[in-house]
């Protein structure tokens, strides 16, 4: 089939290269002209485990092409997808400016029918205003063309994105029409075989769907921090706790892991998002209003342990950190906890050495003339010599480290375990320091 995909960021490429991948034929189209010829030199502008391959695999093929032609894509597709962002305004809401210049796009250059999708993560009536934006441009031309709006949320976790598109756990699609059900339903054939995973709903259903499931796991993340915070008041394990309430199926195992906090471009975002479209609908949400400010408090948990240990205060000593990406398998800063903890430690006079596998290059750019923050060639470097390791990303390399080189390269013995990836008797017997999140009492000034 014949796909054209406005946006080339995130969920733009990796849409784009899954599609062509399966033999359609896809155009990306995108307004940076800079990252466009990047594409089109097999340069991926973003780090996810297996596009480069991908996007290089399917752009030889003549199946995956990049430009910045409106008109050529428009012209190309039967399908439009739209896939730019979403950014958050001032107030939580999110601005629909690009996806709104998409539509009109799309109605300027349309001479056929056409499927509109919404990719971009938008508040409920967003299809409204896009089909809207489409009368009010083909009017204007004094053109008469038919078009059909449907909603088709992505629900891609970075780091692990492929996998997701090419076998999903759904496909949400939200149309008031019978016809284009059964396109799209094609299109995604190839991804559903095995088992018909497409689940059909009115579109509104299907806008808030995709903020409904944001929105929930980052309620679990919140309350699973909430009770760490509990457990280490009361002398309980965490850990402990969430194997026994994981056990439960009607629980699950899946985002109760306690730890510093969500980040990255989706939960913040979405959550402040709903919250926005709650008020704009009279409605006062107050579990999300919970959700964001257990998270914004639990950025700060490493902070706080560190300030309770050194009695003496933190200004002139170095603190090294592992992992600065939100999460493993990205070099997506985007409110990433790490950045939190950066900031707190540099504005109370101490500095930071800090590695990252993969998202060194993002917090150069970030800390860019940050004296008092450097960047390490490997974990153990950024250890030497620091009065304490924090951990702020669960990278796999970081699960099992040396704790003996650890303790001779460490000023003073003391680990910040933000994702509680060591058992404390084992760090203990190595005669290091080890503070988790919700594993024991809190602990006084040293």
């Amino acid at each position: 089939m014949r796909v054209t995909i406005f946006g080339s960021g995130y969920v733009g490429l990796v849409t784009g290269a899954c599609l062509a991948d399966a033999g359609n034929h896809v155009i990306c189209v995108d307004v940076d002209a800079a990252k466009i010829e990047r594409l089109k030199r097999g340069e991926v502008p973003i780090h996810e485990p297996g596009l480069d391959a991908l996007i290089k695999r399917n752009a030889e093929a003549g199946r995956l092409e990049f430009t910045t032609d409106a008109a050529r894509g428009v012209e190309h597709g039967l399908f439009q997808l739209i896939a730019v962002g979403t950014p958050p305004g001032e107030d939580g809401s999110a601005d629909l400016r690009y996806v709104l210049t998409v539509a009109r796009t799309i109605g300027t250059h349309m001479s056929r029918y056409g499927i509109v999708i919404t990719k971009s993560t938008v508040p409920v009536g967003t299809a409204d205003k896009v089909r809207a934006e489409l009368d009010r441009t083909l009017a204007a031309r004094g053109a008469k063309i038919e078009f059909d709006v449907v909603s088709n949320p992505e629900f891609l976790k970075e780091g692990a994105a492929i996998a997701d598109f090419m076998k999903p756990d759904r496909v949400v699609i939200g149309t008031d029409n019978p016809r284009t059900t059964e396109l799209v339903r094609a299109l995604y054939e190839p991804f559903t075989r095995n088992h018909d995973r497409l689940i059909v709903m009115d579109i509104r259903s299907a806008e808030l769907t995709k903020y409904a499931a944001n929105a929930m796991l980052a309620t679990k993340i919140s309350f699973m921090n909430e009770l760490a915070n509990i457990a280490e008041r009361v002398g309980a394990d965490i850990e402990k706790v969430r194997i026994g309430i994981g056990s439960d199926p009607r629980i699950g195992y899946s985002f109760i892991y306690p730890g510093t906090g969500y980040g990255g471009s989706c939960f913040p975002k979405d959550v402040r998002a709903l919250i926005r479209s709650a008020h704009e609908a009279g409605h006062e949400p107050q579990v999300l209003h919970a959700v964001e400010s257990v998270n914004a408090r639990q950025k700060e948990v490493l902070f706080h342990k560190m300030q309770r240990h050194f009695s003496g205060g933190l200004t002139g000593r170095t603190l090294a950190l592992w992992g600065l990406a939100f999460k493993p398998n990205t070099d997506d800063m985007r409110e990433a906890p790490s950045r939190t903890l950066i900031e707190l430690l540099l504005e109370a006079g101490a500095r930071v050495h800090a590695y990252d596998p993969v998202a060194g290059p993002e917090a150069q750019r970030l800390y860019a003339g940050v004296a008092a923050f450097t960047l390490a060639k490997t974990a153990y470097d950024a250890a030497r010599g620091a009065d304490a390791l924090a951990i702020v990303t669960e990278w796999q390399e970081f699960r099992s480290p040396d704790f003996e080189r650890l303790r001779e390269l460490l000023k003073a013995p003391v680990i910040f375990d933000g994702r509680n990836l060591y058992d404390p008797a084992m760090v203990s017997r190595f005669g290091l320091t080890y503070y988790a999140v919700g594993r024991g009492k809190l602990t006084a000034a040293a």
